[in-house]
């Protein structure tokens, strides 16, 4: 029998657009001298920063998306993948309400703050690796293949952290790569299923 519960996930695919589009023009309401390609969308929503209440609106329609697909998908992801994707969203959430200190050095910060969003932000990768992972695992547990989108995902989540070390200055460019992964994952999930794993097995 399939899934017909059409009632909010609606709602959840417009939020996430919407947070993928103010993200998407954030650094045009920044100062100059801020970078998409070097500098994160973290620093587009820095302390004492002239426009980055577009970023910060754009982190928490995001993460206030995914805890209510976490609630959605219980069920359908397992109760730890669900836990873990909850605690995405609540992450995401606190990244909103705590900004990172700005790119550049002349701007004061408070460095309380700015510890609380890098936990924070630290907390969104966890969450997003292990609840891919707790996912996939589900998913295999129950005889099914894992899907390219999940191998994509659980690849990015260790090769971009890693690139943006190597690479600082494109830092920003990698991790937008890797949001627009995240993106894409979340947004198949909002789609209707015909099973209780994720949809067809090799999507």
């Amino acid at each position: 029998m399939k899934d017909i519960r059409l009632g909010v996930r609606p709602g959840i695919v417009a939020c996430l657009s919407a947070s993928m589009l103010a993200l998407a023009v954030a650094p045009l309401f920044v100062p100059a001298g801020y970078s998409w390609v070097a500098h994160t969308t973290s620093e587009s929503a820095a302390q004492g920063v002239t426009g980055a209440w577009v970023a910060r609106l754009g982190f928490l329609l995001f993460g206030l998306a995914v805890v209510r697909l976490a609630v959605e998908r219980r069920s359908d992801w397992g109760r730890l993948a669900a836990v873990f994707h909850f605690g995405f969203g609540l992450s995401m959430v606190t990244t909103a309400t705590f900004s990172t200190r700005a790119w550049d050095p002349a701007v004061p910060f408070d460095p309380v703050e700015d510890a609380a969003h890098s936990v924070a932000a630290t907390a969104v990768g966890f969450c997003f690796a292990f609840g891919v992972l707790a996912f996939v695992y589900r998913r295999w547990t129950a005889g099914r293949p894992v899907r390219r989108l999940d191998f994509s995902a659980l690849f990015a989540t260790v090769a971009v952290p890693a690139s943006m070390a190597v690479f600082a200055g494109y830092a920003g460019v990698l991790q937008r790569s890797m949001f627009a992964l995240a993106y894409v994952w979340y947004l198949r999930e909002c789609r209707v299923h015909s099973d209780d794993t994720g949809g067809d097995p090799a999507e």
